[in-house]
């Protein structure tokens, strides 16, 4: 069987309330497009009804399979996702579907060519977030300098959870990767810039959700921390050169 066109990826921990309308979201938008796809949740060790969910509905549906990892952690997660994917095409997506799903075509062609990797950015010209707090905003814009100035400069957003990789940079990168938690999308982008491969921040329509599982002080503090073992990394070789 050929490899689909597109592969969506949702890590899911504790999402019993959230899932169902995501899936059947991306389900009803992916079936109208012209290309073959596949949706993969991987449950994260969740302590809800998430898994037996997520597996109830890939049985009615078989573009949907279910992954489980039995370790906590979005970064492991996603990786997992990743790495089983099979599409030419692999998007990240939150489980929140705080993007609407029908922005997904701007991060593939025909619409967007000659990109490794596509980052949707809340920060872009053009984009739009709507009912944010504003103490949040002001907090993710104090992370976000501090990952400017520490890791990733000229990136405005590199935290928003929707990502595209092309086959090849997800199975380069996320093979590289070590970080399993918050901090992972920062080495993955770090690393990318390190081994040469072309990047694009999108404009993207987000939308606030109140059931957020950011803590703003303490990630900060475990990203500040997890900057500084990417950097680590880095000069010991691990992450190798440009590809």
């Amino acid at each position: 069987m050929a490899a689909p066109f597109f592969s969506l990826i949702i890590p899911a921990h504790n999402e019993e309330h959230r899932l169902p309308d995501t899936l059947s979201q991306a389900l009803a938008y992916l079936q109208a497009q012209p290309y073959d796809f596949e949706i993969l949740v991987v449950e994260n060790n969740s302590t809800d009804n998430t898994l037996a969910i997520a597996q109830a509905f890939a049985d009615q549906h078989p573009q949907v399979r279910v992954l489980k990892n039995a370790q906590r952690g979005k970064g492991r997660a996603v990786k997992q996702g990743m790495l089983e994917a099979c599409g030419e095409y692999r998007f990240m997506c939150d489980a929140d579907l705080s993007m609407p799903i029908v922005e997904i075509s701007k991060f593939i062609p025909p619409a967007l060519n000659g990109y490794d990797i596509v980052i949707a950015s809340r920060e872009a010209p053009d984009s739009i977030r709507y009912n944010e707090p504003i103490y949040r905003h002001l907090g993710g814009r104090a992370i976000n300098l501090i990952i400017r100035l520490l890791a990733l400069p000229g990136l405005q957003d590199s935290q928003c959870g929707f990502k595209c990789f092309t086959a090849r940079a997800a199975d380069d990168l996320f093979r590289i990767q070590t970080l399993n938690g918050w901090s992972f999308d920062i080495e993955l982008l770090y690393v990318a810039h390190m081994r040469g491969y072309r990047l694009i921040e999108l404009p993207i329509h987000w939308y606030y959700q109140s059931e957020s599982k950011v803590h703003a002080v303490r990630d900060a503090l475990r990203m500040i921390r997890d900057i500084f073992t990417i950097r680590l990394n880095a000069m010991r070789g691990l992450y190798g050169g440009k590809v």
